[in-house]
């Protein structure tokens, strides 16, 4: 079945946020192995600070011990999940929140699959910390998190939503 040129253009209007996420992902991520030493930090607030951290696993650094091979499952992983992702947008670009939701995703895990390539760690510089986390994390430090890691938390945030809004029309 032909997708219509309307459809075309919305996919490639999915693909261009997800390509503008990977772009300004990986710049901040350049200004950071630029200015900062592995461990350096700069106090912004009282809440927030800009560090230079590198993340050999996945998130709150899962598998970050694992000798190496990590490194490549990742990689795998998330070329196999952006292939289903880029199906799904091409299957569904009239969706707004379901393909925007998808673009963040997608542009977050190829920017953090760009950083496992040429690095062998994803870099990390987002350091947020509050006194109500220390039970939870050492001195209340939220792990640190770079601008994919955003934008995928913010994909998975939209995919939530959306289907809670699918769900509500349903009844």
């Amino acid at each position: 079945m032909p997708r219509s040129n309307a459809s075309g253009a919305r996919l490639g209007l999915w693909l261009a946020l997800a390509a503008l996420v990977v772009v300004l992902d990986q710049f901040t991520k350049w200004l950071i192995l630029g200015h900062y030493r592995l461990g350096d930090a700069t106090h912004v607030t009282g809440f927030f600070n800009i560090v230079r951290a590198h993340n050999t696993g996945a998130a709150f650094s899962f598998l970050a011990g694992a000798g190496g091979w990590q490194r490549w499952f990742f990689v795998a992983l998330a070329a196999a999940a952006s292939g289903f992702i880029v199906w799904l947008l091409r299957s569904h670009p009239g969706q707004k929140l379901f393909a925007f939701s998808l673009s963040m995703i997608l542009g977050g895990a190829v920017g953090n699959v760009l950083d496992r390539l040429m690095h062998g760690y994803v870099v990390d510089f987002l350091d947020f910390h509050w006194s109500f986390l220390s039970p939870l994390f050492y001195r209340g430090h939220f792990p640190a998190f770079n601008l994919a890691d955003a934008a995928i938390t913010a994909g998975a945030i939209g995919l939530i939503l959306d289907e809670l809004r699918r769900v509500r029309r349903g009844k």
